[in-house]
């Protein structure tokens, strides 16, 4: 078999993204592994693992990736540092039909690139086999331990930026005090909610059923795990059915309102999309018995499922407070205001952490996928565009690209 050269881009998107596809690890594994790739690292100033790391592994540092037939990102890659005929891994966030990203898939039609977009990659089965959710969900859901101390006064802890891995973030978790009535409502089964689960079972939180969340006080602070089954109902009064519910979300809807009655924190760890139900309106939270205070809004869709989550808040400025009396943003940390983590890269903050979790499944799923001849059409499956046009599965893009939708 003929050598694949494969090359490590630097991140060109601003704000810079240190995360990286492969740590210097597991770049020497690749090469060990498979003999029959030649790796290659673009260098760069803002990596989570510096340059030496991966000279220190026998990795070679390279400017110019213009000898290479596969590259690899992370984030959307900047028009300007597109290689065309090339073909690229990365995020591209076109495939939803994001506007901000039409002129991406654009150019990288127009420069004959083969697109595979992460986000695409899934098994036979239908499961994703990427993505950095779990991390997501642990940074997510510490933000929000932070933001609860800083507007109760009840503690202070370090950002997870500044924690040198997710070892010393769990660490921190042990200076968080929350109240001893506190009732906190995790939403969603993916990774997302699972990794914030890592985070209150840290903190060593009391789980407790939906009937006795609902229902019970406890001297102690508990939290409630809830699934699609338990904030949505069928408008007809018929039994949930998750297969129905994914397929027909518009028949149902929220039952989260009584969640809303006794919670004080909400972690929104749930996919969501535009055919179901919103968690709750506006007017249900200038309701007097609407208790919530703190939304840790991990899956931050603007102003849609969660209507106080008005933007995307920053790693630098990670939370910004909700006027329930007017429907707008305010001075963040006020108590009785709507207090909302919203940043939408999480991830970012545990960068190291979060690349060697991808890069891990990079390894096992998709490099194979070079030498068994696609088996299960993984990649083809993700592949957006090749050969200077959308592919058959990714037509559906066309009106979009074209600037019509």
């Amino acid at each position: 078999m003929s050598q694949i050269k494969i090359g490590i881009i630097r991140e060109g998107k601003n704000p810079p993204d240190r995360r990286v596809p492969f740590t210097p690890e597991q770049c020497k594994q690749i090469v060990d592994e498979f003999p029959q790739i030649d790796l290659v690292v673009q260098p760069s100033a803002i990596r989570c693992f510096s340059d030496d790391l991966y000279e220190a592994q026998g990795i070679k540092l390279q400017e110019d990736l213009s000898d290479r037939d596969i590259l690899f990102g992370v984030k959307e890659v900047p028009l300007g540092m597109l290689i065309e005929d090339k073909t690229y891994f990365f995020f591209s966030h076109t495939h939803k039909l994001q506007p901000y990203n039409r002129k991406l898939i654009n150019a990288i039609i127009d420069k004959n690139i083969k697109m595979i977009d992460y986000e695409c990659l899934v098994f036979p089965t239908g499961s994703r086999v990427l993505g950095f959710g779990r991390f997501a969900g642990i940074v997510g859901a510490y933000n929000g331990m932070i933001a609860y101390g800083k507007k109760y006064g009840t503690h202070d802890i370090k950002k997870a930026e500044d924690c040198l891995d997710y070892v010393e973030l769990i660490q921190e978790l042990g200076k968080v005090k929350l109240a001893s009535d506190a009732k906190i409502v995790l939403t969603g089964s993916g990774r997302v909610a699972k990794g914030s689960l890592e985070i209150l079972n840290a903190l060593n939180l009391k789980q407790v059923d939906v009937d006795a969340f609902l229902n019970d006080s406890f001297d102690e602070p508990v939290f409630c795990h809830i699934d699609v089954d338990q904030y949505n109902k069928r408008k007809d009064g018929s039994a949930f059915d998750k297969k129905h519910f994914y397929a027909n979300g518009s028949e149902y809807d929220s039952n989260f309102g009584r969640f809303t009655e006794v919670a004080d924190f909400f972690i929104a760890g749930h996919f969501w999309d535009n055919t179901s139900p919103v968690f709750f309106t506006k007017e249900d939270a200038q309701k007097e018995n609407f208790n919530i205070k703190l939304i840790a809004d991990i899956s931050c869709d603007i102003a849609c499922a969660i209507p106080s989550t008005l933007r995307p808040s920053t790693i630098a400025d990670p939370v910004y407070d909700y006027d329930q009396s007017t429907g707008e943003e305010t001075t963040a940390y006020g108590k009785e205001t709507l207090t909302v983590m919203a940043v939408d890269n999480l991830p970012c903050e545990l960068p190291r952490d979060a690349s060697t979790d991808f890069g891990t499944n990079l390894i096992k799923s998709i490099i194979p996928q070079f030498f068994n001849n696609d088996e299960g059409d993984i990649l083809k499956n993700a592949t957006l565009a090749n050969e200077k046009a959308l592919t058959e599965k990714y037509a559906y893009m066309q009106d979009f690209v074209n600037g019509l939708v």
